[in-house]
């Protein structure tokens, strides 16, 4: 999903092992440097069009069952994209949690693969890289899948290059998506363990400089969750509204690859 320590939260414009330098989307450095001080203001910011992918018009031929194991961060839009586009598609998604610990997401898709909840349908793996280093490639070679592009979800809500971009501007970028605020509880605090030990914040959080948001679908009850989680860090807070038209494509693209 999520962009960071969350989403700890992801994968191939072609595949891991072409992965930049960038690091991975909010992971926590060695050495985390000073907490920043918290600007006033909310910078607010629009990417229009251009730079991603347009959504092609096709769909899996007559009879083709597909079933997508996603990341649950992906999960809901995957599901809408599908049902708009009319695609016989079954989504099946795993933990947005293990992105915490992204060591273990290979194990847990590789059991969903050989388990097919549709005999005969096609499979395609819903993730980016997500912190795997080219864990999931291997996987998708070895099961004769595809898998969606990207180092992670992030990827593919804003485009390589814009995402690439931000961390060239400021390293110490923590992201966040739609999912990403509406779960920030159980999807971060919780598993980093510090809604019982809130001491250990800026060790996990310290370094960072900024919060981008990269919108979905931009709602009053989001932009107060992006508020609330942007004070909790005491830092700035800029919104990027990207739709999911990325995800959209680089869905199109896997589905209408397959036999």
């Amino acid at each position: 999903m999520s962009s960071s320590a969350t989403e700890a939260t992801s994968t191939t414009a072609s595949s891991t092992s072409s992965a930049s330098n960038r690091p991975p989307a909010n992971l926590p450095p060695a050495n985390p440097l000073p907490a920043a001080r918290r600007p006033d203001g909310w910078a607010n910011e629009t990417v229009i069009g251009g730079s991603l992918p347009q959504p092609s018009a096709g769909k899996p031929g007559a009879g083709v069952e597909v079933e997508v194991v996603a990341c649950g961060a992906l999960a809901g839009h995957i599901r809408e994209i599908a049902a708009r586009r009319d695609w016989p598609v079954t989504v099946r998604p795993l933990s947005a949690a293990l992105h915490n610990r992204p060591q273990q997401i290979k194990s847990y898709a590789e059991r969903m693969l050989a388990t097919p909840e549709t005999q005969g349908a096609r499979t395609v793996l819903g993730y980016a890289d997500c912190g795997t280093y080219g864990a999931l490639d291997k996987l998708a070679a070895q099961a004769g899948v595809n898998r969606l592009p990207g180092l992670h979800c992030y990827d593919l809500y804003a485009g390589a290059a814009q995402v690439e971009q931000l961390f060239e501007e400021e390293p110490g970028t923590y992201l966040l998506t739609d999912y990403l605020i509406k779960s920030f509880e159980r999807s971060v605090i919780q598993p980093l363990g510090l809604d019982r030990h809130p001491d250990l914040w800026q060790d996990y959080f310290g370094h960072y400089r900024r919060l981008v948001w990269l919108a979905q679908r931009a709602t009053p009850e989001l932009e107060e969750g992006a508020a609330r989680i942007a004070g909790r860090f005491n830092l700035p807070l800029t919104r990027i509204d990207t739709g999911t038209r990325g995800l959209e494509a680089a869905l199109a693209q896997v589905i209408e690859q397959l036999p």
